[in-house]
């Protein structure tokens, strides 16, 4: 319901944008919502930003096929087998979640070359489970969810421009994620012996990495009339282990997008994402539960997306933008819960 109200916010606040309105550059000047670091400001130039983002995820995948819970249970070897404390195989299966996160964003450019970034993530997220009763057998006990809420890792960032032409520009990201993220997180649980005991939760409930974390990049933007376009490329390195014994695994992004401006105050676009997510290095000693989700081996994979946006602005710096971007492929390491879409709404005030 959340995520419905700050839609119709957004399109009532478009809604509003006529020619009365003055503005600074136009609405494509800036890529898709959900791109990251993808500007470079003027000297002495400040930015505010706020971004809601929601991902969903539902149902389960192996490789890139689906599997259901009966299939799960019955089949899926369980890593901490050892009977007859821990069933031979799964025995509790994740049915969807949802992750959602706040960010606060702040921007200065103390040169025009370059662009300092701070972002401040508060995070949200549930995960609906189903439990099935004894060691062996489809007969299903009960349902039961989890959820965690705080603060996630910081991102610092420094962006350099190496080319700010008026039809072409380039530059140079630098990220740093710090890890103010809870990584220790627990929750009561419904078990297969219908006890609801609170262990530490499964690394996907987690608010953080608890590593530091170094991701380079490269973002390239364009402009013909009323036609942009643009790409950028990620990688996230895991800089060490966390204090638990592990790192979730480095990542690599590439974006590439284009965009039509409607009019002088509305752009729309459409971007085509590819990442691939390596698998956790380690194991946390105390995540130790018969679901797929608490296998480090079960995490990363390779994903395509597709994303649809609107980019709004309305004067005097302010900027609205939404992007919603829906999984076309996803082949994942051993068994997961199947990628579904991503919305991305948000608010930038340049001054």
């Amino acid at each position: 319901m959340q995520t419905r109200s700050l839609l119709l916010a957004l399109f009532g606040i478009c809604s509003l944008s006529t020619a009365a309105f003055a503005q600074t550059a136009p609405p494509e000047s800036h890529a898709p919502i959900g791109v990251m670091g993808d500007h470079i400001h003027e000297a002495g130039e400040w930015m505010l930003s706020y971004r809601f983002m929601q991902m969903k995820m539902q149902g389960n995948v192996q490789g890139n096929q689906d599997i259901t819970t009966d299939q799960l249970v019955s089949s899926i070897a369980n890593r901490f087998a050892n009977p007859p404390v821990m069933p031979p195989t799964l025995r509790v299966a994740p049915l969807d979640m949802t992750s959602s996160m706040h960010m606060l964003g702040l921007m200065y450019a103390p040169s025009d070359r370059i662009t300092l970034m701070a972002m401040l993530n508060l995070v949200d997220k549930e995960m609906q489970h189903l439990t099935y009763m004894g060691a062996a057998g489809t007969t299903r006990l009960g349902y039961f969810e989890t959820s965690t809420d705080g603060l996630g890792d910081t991102k610092l960032g420094l962006l350099y421009s190496l080319l700010d032409g008026m039809d072409h520009k380039v530059h140079l990201n630098f990220g740093l994620s710090i890890p103010t993220g809870a990584i220790e997180e627990t929750g009561r649980i419904l078990t297969p012996m219908n006890t609801t005991p609170s262990p530490r939760l499964p690394y996907a409930m987690q608010l953080g990495s608890g590593t530091y974390d170094f991701e380079p990049g490269l973002t390239y933007r364009g402009y013909a009339g009323r036609i942009g376009w643009g790409s950028q490329l990620k990688y996230l390195m895991r800089l060490d282990d966390n204090d638990e014994g592990y790192s979730l695994g480095d990542q690599l992004t590439l974006s590439g997008w284009s965009s039509y401006r409607f009019n002088e105050h509305v752009s729309g676009s459409l971007r085509l994402t590819f990442t691939d997510l390596d698998s956790i290095d380690g194991i946390d000693s105390r995540i130790i539960l018969p679901v797929q989700t608490a296998d480090p081996d079960n995490q990363g994979g390779q994903r395509w997306d597709l994303g649809l946006g609107i980019n709004t602005i309305i004067g005097g710096g302010h900027r609205f933008s939404l992007e919603y971007e829906n999984t076309l492929d996803n082949d994942v390491n051993g068994v997961q819960l199947d990628m579904d879409s991503m919305i991305t709404l948000g608010y930038q005030f340049a001054f």
